[in-house]
């Protein structure tokens, strides 16, 4: 009997009328990301283009697909699993091709891909085509006449609030009718299994089964494949390849993956396949298994003192992971705790959606609670405290600062002294009460002075740490002129007053400042002072009188004038009234008058208590007076010894004083002797220079001395007799002396001159003899080489000489009885260090540096130091110590005692031989021999 699947046009306008609904429930509820519904179905009409939108947010009836990743949708990208449809950046369903050829209702997947994955399905059917049934409501052919008109007619729930089928039937394409009519039969839409997750199995659990209907007549193998079958994560899902039925092995996580899709694929034993492959849509049905969990587990907020009810204050988020839309994952808020309760318990409230915190109530007063912690709890299930979860968070709210208490004077009058003359001094400190918090514009003080300080003696500087206002003196005050100020002063915030908020009374102080009399120094009136005197004023001439003030008016006290700095030492003062007199002539040209101004500086003592000092500068500008006569220059020159109408000496004149007793200068030449007017002349160029040349036309080479008289121009002028030395020298034809000529003018003959050369000469070529002697020493010393060979050579050999070996007689003789004992264990039984100084130690020699085969000469120097350094740095070389013991003779030894021995001269020897020795034993002779005297 052939099967018919009916889809019922009104179940899917209730699916669509009923996602509309939850979708404006879930629109209340807090932001959570993804779409707002896990499955779209809707009708379309034949006549939609390509290009058209389907899914409209704008239109009422239909279905919205909307989606909200809570951060407005920046960078979310929306695809189609069929490429028949795109999506669009709002979230609308656009054809891409004329849907005509949709012959059956299509079922697709969307993706909006961002900082996570979500995904939900898309279901489109046609207006006006038959939808078949789902599985199970099967007709007979004699019912098939009927079937459309009860298709129109019956209602069931939308397929995801159904039962998942038993059997899921492979549709047939076409079917041939009993008149031989071939016609399309219609397929069905399979509808999504919903599983629910955290299932406790067991598993295997079956979900649907899965059958052909030509598995009568062949043997069919299914399969499936798709997310969660073939593609990670792999074998969630698994099917009986013979029976057709599909299970689910392991409990599903909606949080991890909400939806599955898969296809079911029907071959033969040849793997050939037998039917078209069906779509299956897997919906994980969402289990509130997780609290709400707060972005922060402390939110701190803010807000004024004084606010209003219903100011905002600061928000809280939970996000539950749950489905949003479903009461799983629709979260609200409460507040549980308050602290402190003051002024209210209740002075917030929670929006229980959104989370934000509002003022409920009026008093919030920082000088009086200045924090508040708030406990508030997010439940999810719509906030049902029976059956939802909760979580807890922390809000701490700082009630901020207002300008709502002004700054009070603690008095209404302050005093203060201040000493005369004296500024930037605290004479006064105000303090003030302000109950805002401290160390802000609300709390920092602004003193002012509103009258009573005209001139602006005084200003007053705060404190940044204690508030407090010191009255400062910024200008000098005078005890003769004011002995008393009375200051009013008012305090204001940096910040204005908050609105509604009336200054204080106590704002406003008085403050008396007294002024403290001091003894002030006397002063110059005129200081400095200025005078005019003509320069040369004998010793003794009165100046003028420079004389000080006092200005302690109130004080009699006397003033005494001293001499505090006289350069030239020209002045004296007189010491009670001031009187300057001169004690040498002042001189205009001294080195102490600088652009004619003498300067010299007075002081003057009161007799107060302490006494006190001024001082005072008296400027003398010197006249000048022709007191100083000119003098030539140059005083030295030369000039040819032929008369050149270009040759001569310039000359000028140098006069101390000023004009006008200065130039022009009148230069001439004596009368006497005549020789000098006969040979040289003197001609004027300007005022100040003359010229001095020859008269006649040759004049014997040397020195000349050829004096001139030169006169100023003062009143009356003074002259001076100046001496010039000329040389009168041989010129080449540029005009100038050429060296010859000049020595021969010095006086030298030509014999001198030669004699000088050639010592000079001689004097070079020894110079040079010992530079090249030098440089060719250095450089055989640099290149010679040892002349002996390298063993020979006694300049790197250290030689011993401390054997004196006797002869045959003392070669068996046993040394080492000189050196220790016959035993050694007394001393090998010693402890570490004590020792005998004169004992050889018993440890390994020393290694000495070896020579090189063919030293360098420069080496030796080193070779020699680092054997010394070894030798110093030996214990076992003698000497052993710088100290030698030799009163110990060794136990046992096999020599007597010396001491046996005596020069007494008795005996059978005969020491006559020692006669014949020679001079050398003359005195051993005589002791021994019986010299001549026996």
């Amino acid at each position: 009997m052939k099967t018919v699947s009916i889809l019922m046009l009104t179940a899917a306008l209730q699916l669509a009328t009923f996602w509309g609904t939850n979708g404006k429930l879930a629109s209340k509820a807090p932001c959570r990301p993804g779409f707002s519904q896990s499955f779209y179905s809707v009708l379309i009409s034949r006549d939609v283009l390509q290009g058209r939108s389907i899914l409209q947010d704008s239109t009422v009836s239909s279905p919205k697909v909307s989606f909200d990743d809570c951060m407005a949708n920046e960078g979310v990208v929306f695809q189609s699993s069929d490429p028949r449809f795109s999506i669009g950046a709002d979230g609308s369903i656009y054809t891409q091709r004329e849907v005509t050829s949709l012959t059956a209702p299509v079922q697709f997947t969307v993706t909006a891909s961002g900082p996570h994955v979500w995904e939900t399905t898309v279901k489109l059917a046609l207006m006006g085509q038959p939808t078949p049934s789902p599985p199970g409501n099967q007709v007979t052919e004699e019912e098939g006449k009927g079937g459309e008109r009860k298709e129109e007619e019956e209602v069931k729930a939308p397929p995801e609030f159904q039962a998942p089928p038993t059997v899921i039937m492979f549709p047939r394409q076409q079917e041939i009718s009993s008149k031989g009519l071939r016609r399309q039969k219609r397929d069905w839409v399979i509808p999504p299994v919903n599983v629910p997750e955290n299932s406790r199995g067991p598993f295997p659990q079956m979900l649907v089964s899965i059958r052909s209907d030509q598995d009568r007549n062949i043997s069919i193998r299914y399969s499936i494949t798709g997310v969660g079958a073939d593609q990670p994560p792999n074998e969630v899902f698994s099917i009986d390849p013979v029976a057709g039925k599909m299970f689910v092995t392991k409990p599903l996580d909606r949080e991890r993956r909400s939806s599955y899709h898969l296809r079911a694929h029907a071959v033969n034993m040849n793997g050939e396949r037998v039917e078209s492959p069906i779509d299956l849509y897997i919906y994980v049905i969402d289990m509130n298994d997780n609290r709400p969990e707060f972005k922060n587990q402390v939110y701190n907020g803010s807000v004024d003192e004084g606010s209003k009810p219903g100011t905002f204050v600061t928000h809280l988020a939970a996000f539950d992971h749950d489905d949003n839309t479903t009461a799983n994952g629709m979260v609200r808020y409460r507040i549980l705790s308050q602290t402190p309760h003051s002024p209210i318990p209740n002075m917030f409230t929670i929006n229980s959606e959104t989370g934000d915190i509002v003022t409920v109530a009026a008093g919030l007063d920082r000088e009086k609670v200045s924090q508040y912690s708030i406990i508030v709890q997010a439940t999810d299930m719509e906030g049902n405290l029976n059956f939802g979860l909760s979580n807890t968070a922390t809000a701490i709210i700082s009630v901020t600062d207002i300008n709502d208490n002004p700054p009070e004077l603690t008095s209404r009058t302050f005093s203060g002294e201040v000493p005369e003359n004296r500024i930037n001094v605290a004479v006064a400190n105000l303090t003030v009460i302000d109950r805002d918090q401290p160390r802000s514009p609300n709390w920092n003080a602004v003193y002012r002075i509103i009258s009573g300080d005209p001139i602006g003696h005084f200003t007053i500087i705060t404190d940044p740490h204690t508030n407090d206002g010191m009255v400062t003196v910024v200008k000098p005050v005078d005890f003769e002129q004011n002995r008393a100020f009375m200051l009013t002063v008012v305090v204001n915030n940096q910040a204005p007053l908050a609105s509604g908020i009336q200054s204080s009374l106590q704002s406003t102080s008085g403050v008396t400042i007294s002024v403290v009399d001091i003894n002030e120094p006397p002063f110059f009136p005129t200081n400095p002072k200025s005078i005019r005197f003509e320069e040369g004023v004998p010793a003794g001439t009165s100046l003028t009188t420079f004389s000080a003030s006092d200005p302690d008016r109130f004080m009699q006290q006397s003033i005494r004038y001293s001499k505090l700095a006289d350069p030239a030492e020209w002045l004296s003062i007189n010491t009670t009234n001031g009187q300057i007199v001169t004690t040498a002539t002042l001189d205009r040209e001294s080195i102490y008058v600088k652009n004619n101004i003498y300067e010299a500086t007075f002081l003057a003592v009161d007799n107060g208590s302490p006494m006190a000092s001024g001082t005072g500068t008296l400027q003398i500008y010197l006249i000048d007076v022709n007191d100083n006569a000119p003098s030539l220059l140059p005083r030295e020159s030369q000039i040819c010894e032929r008369i050149n109408r270009n040759a001569g000496i310039n000359i000028t004149a140098a006069d101390s004083d000023t004009d006008p007793n200065v130039g022009p200068f009148v230069f001439e030449l004596p009368t006497f002797p005549a020789s000098i007017r006969r040979n040289w002349t003197v001609s004027r160029l300007n005022g100040d220079y003359a010229r001095l040349s020859l008269r006649i036309q040759y004049l014997k080479p040397g020195v000349y001395e050829v004096p001139v008289i030169v006169s100023d121009s003062g009143n009356p002028p003074l002259s001076n007799r100046s001496v010039i030395k000329v040389k009168v020298c041989p010129c080449d034809e540029n005009g100038d002396c050429t060296l010859v000529g000049a020595v021969a003018a010095a006086g030298l003959g030509t014999g001198a001159i030669i004699a000088i050369l050639i010592c000079i000469i001689i004097l070079l070529s020894m110079v040079l003899v010992f530079v090249v002697w030098m440089k060719r020493r250095e450089k055989e010393r640099q290149t010679k080489q040892l002349l002996i060979d390298p063993e020979d050579d006694v300049r790197d050999n250290i030689l011993k000489y401390d054997e004196e070996g006797g002869g045959e007689e003392d070669q068996d003789y046993d040394l080492s009885q000189l050196q220790q004992p016959d035993s050694l264990e007394h001393i090998i039984s010693k402890p570490l260090g004590v020792r005998r100084v004169d004992e050889r130690p018993i440890i390994p020699e020393s290694q000495y540096p070896i020579r090189p085969a063919v030293p360098h000469p420069g080496d030796i120097g080193d070779f020699i130091n680092e054997g010394l350094r070894a030798a110093d740095n030996d214990p076992t070389a003698p000497p052993y110590d710088s100290l030698l013991v030799f009163d110990y003779e060794g136990s046992g030894s096999t020599a007597g005692s010396v001491s046996s021995l005596n020069s007494s001269s008795t005996g059978d020897q005969d020491y006559d031989y020692l006669n014949d020795w020679g001079p050398r034993f003359k005195k051993l002779a005589d002791m021994y021999g019986g010299g001549e005297d026996d």
